[in-house]
């Protein structure tokens, strides 16, 4: 035998709120969609994503931290109220 096991690698990705690695299913997709930062639960939207764990703790550090604009590569602010939203459900 060759010692491999069958278990399936899960991709790891790193919360911009609290810069913690955790695995990609546990956390939130965010993408910039003009001005506005919009939650991408199913990871299917276009273009460059960012990954925050679903709770306000984090999603307030992003914010706090101006890791979004960074992290999606944005010219200027973005408005987080969706992604408020979402979180707060």
């Amino acid at each position: 035998m060759s010692g491999r096991t069958r278990a399936r690698a899960c991709p790891e990705r790193t919360c911009v709120g609290c810069r913690q690695r955790a695995a990609k299913t546990e956390l939130l997709r965010i993408v910039a969609v003009e001005d506005e930062c919009v939650p991408d639960p199913r990871g299917t939207l276009p273009g460059r994503g960012a990954y925050v764990h679903p709770v306000q703790v984090c999603l307030d550090q992003a914010v706090r931290r101006r890791a979004l604009p960074r992290a999606l590569r944005a010219l200027g602010p973005l408005d987080v109220k969706a992604l408020r939203r979402y979180v707060e459900q």
